[in-house]
């Protein structure tokens, strides 16, 4: 199955469970076995396995011990300011995001008609 954004979550997380199974038989791997080299419960593997939600930094460490954590890279690759943005920053890290709201304008706003 390929992973879009169109997918729902549980589908997303179903597949994710999917591979990791598929690479920890791929490494004649059981499931106890796997749980105690990663560290995680064995409840944690059969959880992730199934498709169910588990904490960010147990699935971190499955992937360790999968030897797939390198994989992380493509998933998140690491942001790369346009060279506009480079210009303007002069060097400096971006820390806060720019609103796009616009300014109200006075033209047609409401008010009680006392002014009249």
């Amino acid at each position: 199955m390929k992973l879009t954004n169109d997918n729902s979550d549980s589908a997303v997380l179903k597949e994710i469970g999917n591979r990791i199974a598929q690479y920890r038989l791929n490494q004649d791997k059981t499931q106890a076995a796997l749980a105690q080299e990663a560290g995680v419960s064995n409840r944690t593997m059969t959880r992730v396995e199934n498709g169910n939600s588990i904490q960010a930094s147990s699935l971190i460490r499955i992937l360790r011990a999968l030897k797939l954590v390198e994989n992380l890279d493509g998933l998140i690759p690491e942001p790369v300011a346009s060279p506009v943005q480079q210009l303007k920053m002069q060097g400096k890290q971006r820390k806060r995001a720019s609103s796009k709201l616009e300014k109200p304008s006075r033209e047609g706003t409401w008010s009680w008609g006392d002014d009249e």
